[in-house]
């Protein structure tokens, strides 16, 4: 019989100890070491889980030069649809481990089964540790999408699961969720550090095994980071964000880590009754339709990646009511918030320090980018005066903190989107002009240097 082992490890980071303690002493978190079985396998205890590991000419690892090693081409796996596509680089990578993670209710199921469902050429099993299978087929007839090619197991057990796939052979695994699923080797709960672990490892090598793609959904904790421990971000080839407000109706779609594509790239999604809706073309979503102008609005245009956005920046400015000014910003790092504020009052003259001051970017995103720095000033300035701008009117500058109006990556892809909307005007730094062909546009490109150019030539 095999000996049953202890041993304490961390919630936060995964690290091991042999014995408890109050701080681990690799992430410095305090109470987080928990103690957990650990049964320690013997070598006939294991079964041959994969074919892989059948082949009876399966050679061990040896080292050689990194001239000798042969690179063999694999081609991607096309996904349907342009925004997961966009966001993955390009497609499925065969022998992939994809990670999938997002807050509870915002979609991931859902966005997962239509993928399952919509590989038609492909066999897929569809894995579930927590609905049940007559659960999956109401929300696969909710979708509206059939195919002859998917399976649904509902299973917990690691091994179970694997005997499956041995007998059903898919092209494409999908697992609801790591979370849930748990090994026979390692006695401890389902969600537990080693569990989650040890679970990702199996597929980790059923994957580079079989050359099968897998994609694992994981949860989210209350801070807003994947549940368990931080190497399994480590451990899989790419993890995807599922992002959104779930009292508004889009969701993004972020890769924070991908090895075979980029990670500045954003997919939008609209949630409906039936599924969720790829939105080819969010600018004219983003923006609300205004029979007339109102102050506080100014249009900014953006890029997620390689995509230019044209997005609403909304401002209140009022006057503080209870003695300590406000700042509130929704979808808007607030520290920039409070150096633009800054650069108001110091550099421009704008008495700001005893308003209340509330920025909301408009359709429930948050952006990042310095690009919208100026419709933001220009949005707070137009509020402050009730002064409205004009609707044709779009900015793409970033502001320094001596008042200046800095240049922005890709000015011409930004310009070209503002005038695909209908946009009139758009102000952006003097810096960005240089290179730039103003004849072939048929938008006129108004050039600032300083916040007192744009505030006059603005609102005269």
């Amino acid at each position: 019989m095999s000996k049953v082992k202890t041993s304490y490890f961390c919630q936060s980071c995964g690290a091991q100890s042999a014995k408890w303690a109050g701080k681990c002493n690799s992430c410095n978190e305090w109470n987080t070491l928990v103690e957990e079985v650990i049964h320690k396998e013997t070598k006939n205890d294991r079964l041959q889980l994969f074919s892989a590991n059948k082949n009876e000419n399966h050679k061990s690892n040896q080292s050689v030069l990194l001239q000798e090693i042969g690179i063999s081409e694999y081609p991607r796996i096309p996904v349907p649809g342009q925004e997961l596509t966009r966001v993955l680089g390009g497609g499925i990578v065969p022998g992939s481990l994809v990670l999938f993670g997002g807050e509870p209710g915002i979609g991931k199921s859902t966005l997962m089964l239509q993928l399952a469902l919509r590989l038609k050429n492909l066999k897929v099993l569809y894995v579930s540790g927590e609905e049940s299978e007559q659960q999956i087929k109401m929300r696969a007839e909710r979708i509206g999408i059939t195919t002859e090619n998917c399976f649904i197991l509902q299973e917990t057990n690691t091994q179970n699961i694997f005997v499956q796939v041995e007998k059903i052979q898919p092209q494409l695994v999908v697992i609801d969720s790591i979370q849930t699923l748990h090994t026979s080797y390692i006695d401890s709960s389902p969600g537990s550090v080693s569990q989650v672990r040890e679970c990702a490892s199996e597929f980790l090598r059923f994957a580079k095994e079989t050359n099968v793609p897998v994609f694992m959904i994981g949860h989210i904790t209350k801070e807003g980071s994947l549940a368990g421990p931080k190497i399994l971000e480590h451990m899989v080839d790419t993890v995807l964000q599922f992002e959104g407000d779930r009292n508004h109706i889009y969701r993004l779609l972020r890769a924070t880590k991908n090895r075979f594509g980029s990670t500045n790239e954003m997919g939008i999604y609209e949630m409906n009754g039936d599924g969720l809706k790829e939105v080819l073309n969010p600018s004219e979503i983003l923006i609300t339709n205004r029979n007339e102008a109102t102050s506080g609005v100014a249009i900014a245009a953006t890029l997620e990646g390689n995509r230019p956005l044209l997005i609403e920046t909304q401002a209140l400015v009022s006057t503080a009511a209870y003695g300590t000014p406000q700042r509130s910003s929704t979808g808007f790092d607030l520290r920039r918030l409070s150096m633009l504020l800054a650069v108001l009052e110091k550099r421009c003259g704008f008495r700001l320090g005893a308003k209340d001051v509330f920025i909301n970017i408009a359709g429930g995103i948050k952006v990042e980018d310095p690009g919208i720095d100026l419709a933001l000033v220009c949005a707070v300035l137009s509020s402050n005066e009730d002064l409205p701008i004009a609707q044709n009117v779009c900015f793409a500058a970033e502001v320094g903190l001596t008042g200046e109006i800095r240049p922005v990556s890709r000015i011409e892809q930004r310009i070209f989107e503002a005038q695909k909307l209908g946009f009139e005007k758009i102000f952006i730094s003097t810096y960005n002009l240089k290179g730039l062909n103003l004849k072939q546009l048929k938008i006129d490109v108004i050039a600032v240097s300083k916040m007192e150019d744009v505030f006059s030539k603005l609102f005269g």
